[in-house]
């Protein structure tokens, strides 16, 4: 647990799940740059009276610190709602002080302050400040924040063509702000997202079939290499059973799995709204016409932490192995052990990934056993059975 220090007092915060392998703060000099911001450089504090919307908070330092002033938080990330609801609860903040919304939910009618921290996902920021710009005005102050490394000219572009006039800060301790003045006549255009692409022949029960992508999710615009092999190898299976697509993007490893197996049961989960929204979509507009009478739950959680133990007969997973912009097995772990604990005696755990990320030998120390289902010169189809 790290202390957060600024004007308005000290807060005590920490990242979601906490993990004593995990050194980095649940902030960065971004989050410090914007609050100092807000609280006045300059001299002239900004005035907060009316809504605050803060999207993309990551752990919720900046609602936290900003509860005061009853923040309306949005984000594409369930960890970060978690992160946030213990942060403001460790920190004395009352429950009804922060309101948490997702990309999915539709913002408030007006908004007064907006701050923005950028997402690593560009394609995630033209969708949301799409949405938004409908409920700013022409008073409405907007200041982005992020790291050198995060705001480009292409940032900055899309700032200027769907809210208006744009220029960014000097930088300070490797971060910057940005401010835009909302331009309520601005032709901004349609929102291009959602987005949708036709998967290619020689995927199996998916093979030609549309997916629907909204913004932010890996590969948006193409399947990826890696979830093509995986669809190449999948296990057939038949009769009833629960089968769990976890990390499941799009959704197009589950939706195989219920055209392949018309009476299974699929759980979608995943920790971000938009993989949900998209995985929800393709799987509705493909099974609804079919004669399958596979049933599905989409869920929003930490790996299968939303799972009763020993109800699952098959996780399919193509972990991540990036936190942001940190590489890390952290989340493969918790998805492994996680998988090992829902999984029924008997049930078993596919695995898709790079071969050098060496899945074999986690897989064998936590199941006692693994066998390579398939591989290729980069990639790596692995199953454990729980015994």
């Amino acid at each position: 647990m790290n202390r957060l220090t600024t004007s308005r007092g000290g807060f005590d915060l920490t990242r979601f799940p906490e993990s004593p392998r995990d050194p980095l703060r649940a902030w960065d000099a971004a989050d410090e740059y914007l609050l100092r911001e807000l609280e006045g450089i300059d001299g002239v504090p900004t005035d907060l009276s009316g809504t605050v919307v803060v999207l993309n908070d990551r752990w919720g330092a900046l609602v936290t610190a900003l509860a005061d002033h009853r923040p309306v938080q949005i984000t594409d990330s369930y960890l970060t709602q978690r992160a946030t609801q213990a942060n403001i609860e460790r920190n004395g903040v009352a429950a009804d002080a922060v309101r948490l919304a997702t990309t999915q939910d539709p913002p408030p009618d007006r908004i007064d302050v907006l701050l923005v921290r950028v997402p690593k996902s560009l394609a995630l920021l033209e969708d949301q400040l799409h949405r938004l710009a409908p409920h700013v005005h022409a008073g409405t102050v907007v200041v982005g924040a992020g790291m050198v490394t995060e705001i480009h000219t292409s940032t900055l572009r899309l700032f200027e063509r769907i809210l208006g006039p744009t220029r960014t800060s000097l930088a300070v301790k490797k971060a910057r702000l940005i401010f835009c003045a909302p331009d309520p006549g601005l032709s901004r255009g349609e929102n291009p997202w959602p987005r949708s692409y036709a998967l290619p022949a020689g995927v199996g029960a998916v093979s030609g079939l549309t997916v629907t992508n909204h913004a932010g999710i890996f590969c948006a615009d193409r399947l990826d290499v890696g979830t093509r092999f995986f669809l190449q190898h999948l296990p057939s299976r038949r009769g009833p059973e629960h089968v769990v697509d976890l990390g499941c993007g799009n959704g197009v490893v589950g939706l195989a799995a219920a055209l392949d197996n018309g009476e299974a049961q699929v759980t979608f989960i995943d920790e971000s709204y938009q993989a949900l929204a998209s995985a929800e979509t393709t799987f509705r507009a493909h099974i609804d016409n079919t004669d399958a009478s596979a049933t599905a739950r989409f869920l929003a959680a930490d790996g299968m932490s939303g799972v009763p133990a020993g109800t699952v007969d098959l996780v399919l997973n193509n972990p991540p192995f990036h936190a942001h912009r940190t590489t890390t097995d952290e989340t493969a772990w918790r998805m492994f052990n996680g998988s090992r604990a829902a999984l029924r005696r008997g049930g078993e755990l596919w695995v898709v990934g790079n071969r050098h990320l060496g899945y074999h030998a986690k897989l064998r120390r936590l199941f006692g056993n693994c066998d390579v289902a398939a591989s290729d010169p980069r990639f790596v189809v692995l199953r454990a059975v729980k015994q």
